[in-house]
């Protein structure tokens, strides 16, 4: 969410000072060329006021005419600006550089003729400091006994106020480019303050949606909103985990509760069957309906321990651990006439022993239940690169794909398999074992035909334990 929040932010700061930059940039341009602008018309108005006296050209050689030259040659030498003064007629009265008119288009001749008009420049276009070829054109009226005898023209390179319009701009960037800084670090705070509290929640979630209910969000930090919302969460998982709790201890302690009864009634249908015939046929349905209840019993309290008991995570070599397991089954299997072969290499992850155990047992006891004599059944430790992988694949009749979804479910039988000895509980207690230490489960289809289930080990410590503890 921060790689969404904080680029938008940092864009709308950045169009915030941009919007702010550009009017300044020009507003500076702008006061940069008016001080030129005033300063020549300051200039042209010294030029008119000399030029007011001076006669006609027809009345030949005039002083105040020479003194005019000398001064608009003065002018042209120190700063490099034409300047000339020229009567209505385009003639020219005195011109510095000498021989320079008045241009017949462009901002010259639009000067040149609202001057005639009485009208000083006031307004000339803007010039930019990407426009090295401008130069700047002010004209100024010569008024005579109110009328406008000629006009004062002054034309100006712009280098030094393109240079000083630039080196504004450049301070004007210098100080965008820091408050652009300023803001970014700002926007940075700003969300890892406002998400901090999002991403502790994304984890706690991610915490007891795995298995680690003690997890709580801290309420520290953050909008007022967000931590109130953490108080909420932490009310809801409190609420959440006391039900699972509840139901834990009811289902372990009916399961205890009911095995005594259970244990009982047994005896009584054992001594019951001593007064009946031998090889009654409703006494033997009893008897097997009496231990196949025992067996959901036993199930139901062993799941309900293993969702309870917290994980001992340790290294374990997956391939020892497995080729025990498989030497345990291994007289079931033969007493079955089922081919039981391992491929058990050294490969070592992390999890709990006892619970891998377990895990690894109703694995392969439901391989055996439901493969028959004369076909075989592989386990095969395959070790990667981010976790072990315990193959086990049977020749049984396996599962569809609609039963492939729901198999691991608690109590869930395929009705192919009812006659089977078993509760449906073998495979659910495996996966809470293995979720449990931050591995998995996984049914596919074998081929020819079969079920092959996938136990996953990580191969690497969890960054996070808070759910293990040193021992059982």
């Amino acid at each position: 969410m921060r790689t969404r929040l904080l680029p938008l932010l940092i864009v709308l700061m950045a169009g915030v000072l941009l919007a702010l930059g550009f009017p300044l940039a020009a507003s500076l341009a702008a006061a940069q060329q008016q001080r030129v602008v005033v300063d020549r018309l300051d200039d042209a108005a010294r030029f008119a006021a000399l030029a007011q006296f001076v006669g006609d050209l027809a009345t030949g050689r005039d002083e105040r005419r020479t003194t005019l030259s000398g001064e608009l040659a003065s002018y042209h030498d120190v700063y490099g600006i034409r300047a000339g003064i020229f009567y209505r007629d385009n003639r020219a009265m005195a011109a510095a550089p000498e021989g320079w008119v008045v241009p017949y288009d462009g901002e010259g001749r639009r000067a040149f003729n609202e001057a005639l008009l009485g009208r000083r420049s006031h307004d000339p276009p803007q010039v930019w400091p990407w426009q090295p070829h401008a130069r700047l054109t002010i004209a100024s009226p010569v008024v005579r006994d109110g009328d406008v005898i000629a006009v004062v023209v002054t034309d100006s390179p712009t280098g030094e106020l393109r240079a000083r319009i630039l080196r504004g701009w450049l301070v004007i960037f210098a100080g965008e480019a820091a408050a652009m800084l300023l803001a970014v670090g700002a926007a940075v705070r700003l969300t890892g303050w406002v998400l901090r509290p999002v991403r502790v929640l994304d984890g706690v979630t991610h915490d007891i949606a795995t298995g680690r209910m003690n997890s709580r969000v801290a309420e520290a930090g953050g909008p007022p909103e967000l931590r109130r919302l953490a108080r909420s969460f932490n009310e809801m998982a409190d609420h959440v985990e006391e039900s699972l709790e509840q139901q834990r201890a009811f289902v372990a302690d009916a399961s205890h509760q009911l095995r005594n009864p259970l244990a009982a009634l047994l005896l009584r249908i054992e001594l019951l069957a001593l007064e009946l015939p031998e090889g009654n046929e409703e006494i033997a349905s009893v008897r097997t309906e009496g231990k196949r209840l025992a067996q959901v019993l036993d199930d139901l309290l062993d799941l309900a321990l293993a969702e309870h008991a917290d994980a001992d995570l340790r290294l374990t070599d997956v391939g020892a651990l497995t080729a025990e397991r498989i030497a345990s089954w291994r007289p079931v299997a033969d007493d079955k006439g089922v081919v039981l072969v391992g491929e058990c290499g050294a490969a070592t992850g992390w999890a709990d022993p006892v619970a891998l155990s377990s895990a690894l047992d109703a694995v392969v006891d439901n391989a055996l239940k439901f493969t028959p004599a004369g076909e075989r059944v592989t386990v095969r430790v395959l070790p990667g690169k981010d976790v072990v992988e315990v193959v086990v694949a049977d020749l049984g009749p396996g599962l569809t794909e609609e039963e492939l979804t729901r198999v691991g479910d608690r109590f869930w039988r395929s009705g192919r398999h009812q006659n089977v000895k078993g509760s449906g509980l073998g495979l659910s207690i495996a996966r809470v074992l293995l979720t449990a230490t931050g591995g998995g489960i996984a049914f596919a289809p074998n081929e020819p035909h079969g079920l092959k289930v996938t136990v996953t080990v990580p191969r690497h410590e969890p960054t996070d334990r808070r759910g293990a503890m040193p021992g059982r």
